[in-house]
């Protein structure tokens, strides 16, 4: 019968029906009679989680500091996770007068496995794999054909083909052995556990059994499920095939996740399984790697010392054309996988039939990472050795992490989503990623809620309406011109070769044609470092949370701000010597980057001798913010009540600009 209450209490809570789980899991724990038993553990657990959901803070925090005593180091992990949430809503609480978590829980399906339309934002599953793979595979055989018919001697070419068969051998060696490597990695690492699906089901009894569900349906054997004992909240899959793939979380997922939410991440990563991803990720990785091969290869044999300029000529431009490919290869990579990411969020909205349930666990991941930031001096280890493999970029997380943890209001929250959706250097820095930005994956989701008939927990229609009042010439001018004088240097010296040309044609004097490339160059450099480094003299003060929600946000032109806040770690995970920090204000957090007038080894001594002294401090900061995927400020000054210390942005450039010139105008007169 005792049993019997928890699984009521744990169903009421699934649904968000806090009143009855409150109900049912207070009469489990007090009449359950062996406190040692897990069960009676995962009921105080969700009790908690009820309390909080009705609204009964000063319970829910008193039942959490009881567990933080508890003899198992698991759950004491997980409630002093759970107590620094309840406060943060109590802050929450108290400085805006609104709900703590979000303000309104949309609903979810009444059914699972609903057919949904995939949105336009995501190219075709079977189109982008087969186009991405056939397109490689061309590749690399237009290159071999191109590097055989150059060749008249077979002997390099057989080189070649050995060097591209050991590689085949090799990678087909790793992934078939990748599962056992990887445990062996995790282990070392991450200290991975691997558990049943019974201490699944005491974390998440939704999640649990959805799996079961999903194995059953789609006939796939169980994964081997792990836990890391770790606190900041992600999820990843590694294996080879689907039947010995490896699913693996965080400790932290449970800690700032609720059960369904946890659900729809456990359904995203199945997704990437029976999709088989890791297989099509590694067959698209071995290509591109044979392309760089090739690239090496002809590289090297058009400077041997042959005779034949055909030849030598023949396999520069080869290895041109591998390179080429090489980029276009990893580019295709990147979209591939960004794709993938999509159909798998689309397979746990559909799977689930909680679409709303994985956008919610998308910002709470992004803002548990947030969150242990500020508890950590350095950033985790775990975050950045997993990144590509994670559910989502935990670079990427500041944004929407800072957001949530100042204000978890709804609309609010939808403000950093204008950047992502609107902004034209959202667009060119996606392309570098593994993932898409937080604000498309919201949006794609907030579409399969609609198709469900059912209420999207972020009003996208206010977001693009917002979007869509945007100056959008204003973002498209401010966009080429940044995007031109990023690369000043390398159009000043192409204006500089024209004119010095055109004088060289005319004088009948080449060395007319050296000055002005120099003079081009160096001048471009320095107008790149004006353009990129504005005037700082009267920068404003500001916030973090203002300054990313500023839709017209660029990586490339700095803004000028002032800022206020706490040092509280480093910026670098696992190195001790690193020169940029994390700073804290009242409303979000900030990388920053000091850059030392002597390059990387005045950095390296910057962080060694004076950053340990500087954490901790509360400081004054003066910088250019610049907002990409991961938001940072460039320093320009950094002072606290001891000391001020200048960081030199502007210094290369300058200096760097300036040599360029002046070995243009004395070259002229060196060369006879």
């Amino acid at each position: 019968m005792s049993i019997d209450l928890l699984n009521k209490g744990l169903q009421a809570l699934q649904k968000q029906q806090y009143e009855q789980a409150v109900t049912f899991l207070g009469n489990f724990c007090q009449n359950y009679s062996d406190r040692n038993s897990p069960f009676y553990v995962q009921g105080l657990i969700a009790l908690a989680r009820a309390y909080r959901g009705n609204g009964q803070q000063e319970k829910a925090i008193t039942l959490a500091q009881t567990l933080q005593k508890h003899s198992n180091r698991e759950v004491q992990q997980w409630a002093e996770g759970f107590l620094s949430i309840v406060n943060q809503d109590e802050i929450s609480h108290n400085e805006y007068d609104q709900e703590p978590e979000f303000t309104k829980i949309a609903g979810r399906g009444g059914q699972t496995g609903i057919k949904l339309m995939m949105p336009k934002m995501a190219d075709n599953l079977k189109f982008a794999s087969g186009f991405t793979i056939i397109l490689l595979l061309g590749m690399v055989l237009a290159l071999f054909l191109g590097v055989f018919l150059i060749f008249d001697s077979q002997h390099p070419f057989l080189g070649l083909i050995i060097s591209v068969a050991v590689t085949l051998v090799f990678n087909g060696v790793t992934f078939f052995l990748s599962p056992v490597i990887m445990d062996f990695t995790q282990q070392w690492l991450y200290k991975t556990r691997w558990v049943n699906l019974g201490e699944i089901k005491r974390h998440s009894p939704e999640a649990a059994e959805m799996i079961l569900r999903v194995c059953r349906e789609k006939q796939l054997s169980h994964p081997r499920l792990g836990i890391i004992d770790d606190q900041n909240p992600t999820a990843f899959t590694y294996g080879s095939l689907p039947g010995n793939a490896r699913l693996v979380v965080s400790e932290g997922l449970f800690t700032y996740l609720d059960d369904d939410e946890i659900a729809t991440v456990y359904a995203h990563e199945l997704g990437h399984i029976i999709h088989w991803d890791f297989a099509i990720m590694t067959l698209a990785s071995t290509l591109v790697q044979i392309t760089y091969l090739i690239y090496l290869f002809a590289r090297r044999w058009s400077y041997k010392g042959n005779n034949n300029n055909k030849l030598k000529d023949g396999l520069k431009i080869a290895s041109v054309a591998a390179y080429i490919f090489y980029m276009i290869g990893t580019y295709l990579m990147l979209y591939l996988s960004r794709t993938r990411e999509y159909y798998a969020d689309h397979f746990a909205a559909e799977i689930t039939g909680n679409p709303n349930g994985l956008s919610r666990a998308l910002i709470k991941i992004a803002y548990g990472i947030t969150e242990e930031f500020t508890k950590n001096s350095e950033p985790s280890r775990l975050l950045e050795g997993t990144r590509a493999l994670g559910i989502c970029d935990a670079k990427g997380a500041a944004a929407a992490g800072t957001i949530y943890r100042s204000n978890p209001e709804v609309q609010r929250l939808g403000k950093i989503f204008v950047w992502d959706l609107f902004n034209p250097w959202a667009k060119l820095i996606e392309l570098n990623s593994t993932h898409p930005l937080t604000g498309k994956r919201i949006q794609a989701l907030c579409t399969y809620a609609e198709q469900m008939g059912i209420g999207s927990q972020f009003n996208m229609a206010t977001v693009i309406k917002e979007g869509n009042k945007l100056n959008k010439q204003k973002l498209m001018i401010t966009f080429i011109v940044d995007l031109i004088m990023s690369n000043g240097h390398i159009i000043g010296g192409i204006i500089g070769f024209i004119i010095g040309l055109i004088l060289t044609i005319s004088l009948q004097n080449y060395k007319a044609l050296i000055s002005f490339i120099a003079l081009g160059f160096g001048s471009g450099f320095i107008i790149r470092t004006i353009i990129l480094y504005p005037d700082f003299k009267k920068a404003q003060e500001s916030d973090i949370l203002t300054l990313m929600c500023d839709p017209y946000g660029s990586p490339v032109r700095g803004k000028p701000v002032q800022l206020k806040g706490q040092l509280i770690g480093r910026g670098d995970a696992g190195y001790v010597f690193g020169s940029d920090m994390k700073l804290q204000d009242q409303t979000g957090i900030i990388f920053t980057h000091y850059a030392s007038r002597f390059g990387a080894i005045g950095n390296f001594f910057f962080g060694a001798t004076q950053v340990e002294n500087l954490l901790g401090s509360p400081v004054r900061t003066v910088g250019w913010f610049r907002r990409g995927v991961s938001p940072w400020l460039d320093l320009i000054e950094l002072s606290n009540k001891e000391k001020t210390v200048k960081s030199y942005h502007r210094f290369s450039g300058f200096i760097t600009g300036s040599i360029i010139i002046i070995i243009g105008l004395i070259l002229p007169v060196i060369i006879n």
